[in-house]
């Protein structure tokens, strides 16, 4: 993937969800009567600054986009005037304090509600869940699954598409409980089948679930149908053609276009024979050597420079389409960005007491792939993962941890209970040990990251 193009998709959706979050803060604020002085996207020296008078707020773009932040009139910064006073942040009433802090991490959760609603409204595609296969002695296999199986619910959730069913078979599998999945099979009849809870205890730790799993899911395979020809590279030279069908590659039978593929990709700079069938039905052998280039893990994969016709009715069958009313849709909103919120406390959790993998943690490297991946999918693709994103801002800026709006509000929970605020050497030194928590964090994670990118 283009390297550019996936910082640049990164960029953007820092930026994004640093201002929802930083703009939470400033908007009730402003609501509760504080004065903000400063509003900047970034840190350090700014690129870009704003502010409409020397007595309104400054708005700020600096040149480092890896958090942001909104200061605040406080006496504990600076002297502040006496007819101000009452637009200090720290002379607030508890109430109001607390509504300034949460509210960061709350309207990043919002941002995931609103997104999903609109997705659910719009309509959310993706593969029907049929198993195609079933692996023997699986865990499928044990649990009676047959090939045919359509997924209508997994416990308490609907199935809907495979992406929905792999969220809710992490969701239920992490429960510990024997899991009742209930399905469709090939003759129509709707049916139970049983997943041990010991079976799939610890399957969240596999990124291929349903491999490990034993479901083979059910995908449209396309026709190894040439659609597509690069000028002067090895598949234009032989003389391949538009509408050309690949019969067999050396002598073996290929039916679908991924087969064609990958004998392609692993016969770099070694002579093919392709059996081809012309659109005017006409037969044709023809030789080509791909082209060596280097693959995602730095190993040498073969290219031909030919691309696939993609038939029209190509997916007729295979997706499905959920879509919702826009009262229900919010309420499926909510819902998913809950579920979503509780994944992630749980696998925190699990991590914690070290029943789960360090794995799971992600760095900015994974980050910007992944921004950059989905970026390139498209729109839909690359708001989902926003909002996920958001999801983890929101959970992990509520945890307890000072430093972090959790902590300020932990700090006010027992100013609250005690009936006076925690003294300021006590949130000093709570600070401390909060940065050195936050600082272990990320260079534990920027660690998995790069593990995960040298293998």
């Amino acid at each position: 993937m283009d390297t550019v193009f996936t910082i640049g998709s990164f960029l953007v959706a820092l930026g994004i969800l640093i201002a929802i979050h930083e703009f939470g803060h400033f908007w009730v604020a402003r609501r509760v009567g504080v004065k903000v002085l400063k509003f900047s996207i970034g840190f350090g020296r700014p690129l870009l600054r704003w502010q409409r008078d020397p007595s309104a707020t400054e708005y700020v773009l600096a040149v480092i986009p890896l958090g942001g932040y909104v200061k605040m009139l406080d006496e504990r910064e600076e002297p502040v005037a006496e007819a101000e006073l009452g637009q200090a942040f720290n002379r607030q009433a508890l109430w109001k304090r607390s509504a300034i802090v949460a509210a960061g991490p709350l309207f990043n959760l919002l941002f995931a509600i609103l997104v999903y609603w609109a997705i659910f409204m719009l309509g959310d595609s993706g593969l029907k869940p049929v198993i195609a296969a079933v692996a023997p002695e699986s865990i499928a296999a044990e649990a009676g699954f047959q090939p045919g199986d359509e997924l209508l619910r997994i416990g308490d959730r609907p199935a809907g598409s495979w992406e929905t069913s792999v969220f809710a078979l992490t969701m239920q599998s992490m429960d510990g409980r024997d899991l009742d999945v209930r399905v469709r099979d090939a003759s129509g009849v709707e049916r139970d089948r049983w997943i041990s809870g010991d079976a799939v205890s610890g399957l969240t730790e596999e990124p291929d679930l349903l491999g490990r799993l034993g479901f083979t899911p059910q995908r449209p395979e396309l026709p190894p149908v040439i659609g597509e020809l690069v000028p002067g590279e090895p598949a234009d030279v032989a003389g391949l053609r538009l509408g050309d069908r690949v019969l067999a590659v050396d002598g073996k039978r290929v039916t679908s276009w991924r087969a064609l593929v990958e004998s392609v990709r692993g016969r770099p700079n070694q002579t093919l024979t392709l059996d081809v069938e012309r659109s005017d039905g006409a037969s044709a052998r023809v030789q080509l050597v791909p082209r060596a280039i280097a693959g995602e893990d730095g190993v040498q994969v073969g290219r031909i420079g030919a691309g696939v016709q993609v038939p029209d009715d190509f997916m007729d069958g295979y997706l499905v389409d959920v879509r919702y009313g826009p009262i229900d849709a919010m309420g499926h909103a909510v819902n998913k960005t809950l579920d979503t919120s509780l994944l992630m406390l749980k696998v925190m959790g699990r991590m914690l007491v070290g029943e789960a993998s360090i794995k799971n943690l992600s760095g900015p490297i994974t980050i910007a792939e992944t921004a950059g991946r989905t970026a390139s999918y498209g729109f839909d693709a690359f708001v989902k993962f926003l909002a996920v994103v958001s999801i983890s801002l929101g959970v992990l800026n509520l945890l307890p941890i000072p430093v972090l709006d959790g902590g300020h509000l932990l700090y006010y929970l027992i100013e609250w209970a005690k009936g006076s605020p925690v003294s300021e050497p006590v949130q000093l030194q709570a600070q401390k040990v909060g940065l050195f928590l936050l600082a272990a964090l990320m260079t534990l994670a920027f660690y998995v990251d790069l593990s995960r990118l040298l293998g």
